[in-house]
C-alpha cells in the first residue's frame, strides 16, 4: 500500500460511501468515543475529496455510527457461532468491517459497483481470504465469484433506501436461488423518511435520493419470499452505546418506529 492520494470520481448512491466512511473515520478520531475503527482512521487522509457537507451533517454521522455499532455485534455474533463462515458485504463501499471482525478463518468478499470497487481497490488492494468483487448486486454474474461457500451471510447496510422494492425482490431473490444456508442482515429506512434525504446534508449533496423502505420483515411481503424472519432490530442500540444520555427517550415506542431498522432473516 502506497501513499498517494486517491482522488475518487462517485456520484450520486455511489458516492454517498465517502460520507459514511468520513463519519466513521471522525468519530473514531475522538478517544472518548466507544465506537473505534483504526482503519478508517488510517485511511481517511489518503482521499483527496471534500467532505465540508460530510463535516457539518450531524445527522448523517450519528446514524451512521449508531448503524455500524448494531452491524458489528449481528455480524460478531454470527461469525463467534460459524467461524469458518463466507460473508458477502453488499454494496461495500469503504466498509472496514472485515478489519474489525477477521477471525483468521472467515473468507470475506466485499461487493460493489466496478467503479466503487476501482476505488476501494487503489486504496486496499485486498486478495485472498478478503477480496473484491466488481459487479451489480442486481446482476447475477456476481455470484459465479463466490467461490467459497458453506454458511453464508449477507451485510446489506446503506443502500436499500435507494434502491425500488422490485429491485430488493431482485436482489433477495438472487441470494436465494444461489446460496443454501444463506444469512441475511439487513439495513432498511422508515418509510416516512422515504423522499427526505433533505435531512442528511451531505447525502442530499450527493443527488442520491431515498426511494424505499420497510419498518418489519412483515412488511416485505412477497419481497423476501423464501426467507424466514430471525428477527427485527433497530439502530436504538447503537445510540445509546454512543450517547448514553439517550436512554432518556429510546424507551419511547415513537423513537423505534423512527429509526433505521435491520431485518435479520434466512432463508426458509
Amino acid at each position: 500500500m502506497n501513499n498517494e492520494k486517491i482522488k475518487p470520481k462517485l456520484n450520486g448512491t455511489a458516492e454517498t460511501m465517502l460520507q459514511c466512511f468520513y463519519a466513521r473515520a471522525m468519530h473514531s478520531k475522538n478517544p472518548k468515543n466507544k465506537f473505534h475503527d483504526a482503519k478508517a482512521e488510517e485511511l481517511i487522509d489518503r482521499l483527496d475529496y471534500d467532505f465540508s457537507n460530510a463535516k457539518k451533517d450531524t445527522a448523517m454521522s450519528g446514524g451512521i455510527v449508531a448503524r455500524s455499532v448494531v452491524f458489528d455485534e449481528l455480524v460478531s455474533e454470527f461469525i463467534s457461532k460459524y467461524p469458518d463462515c463466507t460473508v458477502v458485504n453488499i454494496a461495500c463501499g469503504l466498509d472496514t468491517r472485515a478489519y474489525r471482525m477477521d477471525n483468521g478463518r472467515l473468507t470475506w468478499y466485499n461487493l460493489d459497483l466496478p467503479e466503487t470497487i476501482e476505488v476501494r481497490d487503489s486504496i486496499y488492494q485486498e486478495k485472498g481470504r478478503i477480496s473484491t468483487i466488481a459487479c451489480s448486486v442486481l446482476d447475477e454474474k456476481w455470484v459465479e465469484q463466490v467461490k467459497v461457500r458453506g454458511k453464508m451471510l449477507f451485510i446489506i447496510e446503506g443502500l436499500t433506501m435507494y434502491m425500488t422494492a422490485d429491485e430488493v425482490k431482485k436482489m433477495l431473490a438472487i441470494i436465494r436461488d444461489h446460496f443454501d444456508n444463506a444469512y441475511v442482515c439487513m439495513e432498511t429506512l422508515c418509510p416516512y423518511f422515504v423522499k427526505k434525504e433533505g435531512i442528511e446534508k451531505s447525502i442530499k449533496a450527493t443527488g442520491a435520493t431515498f426511494t424505499w423502505g420497510a419498518n418489519c420483515f412483515d412488511d416485505l411481503g412477497d419481497i423476501a419470499a423464501g426467507f424466514r424472519k430471525v428477527k427485527d432490530d433497530n439502530i436504538v442500540r447503537g445510540m445509546l452505546t454512543l450517547t448514553p444520555l439517550y436512554g432518556l427517550v429510546a424507551w419511547m415506542p415513537i423513537v423505534k418506529k423512527f429509526a433505521q431498522k435491520i431485518l435479520v432473516f434466512e432463508k426458509a
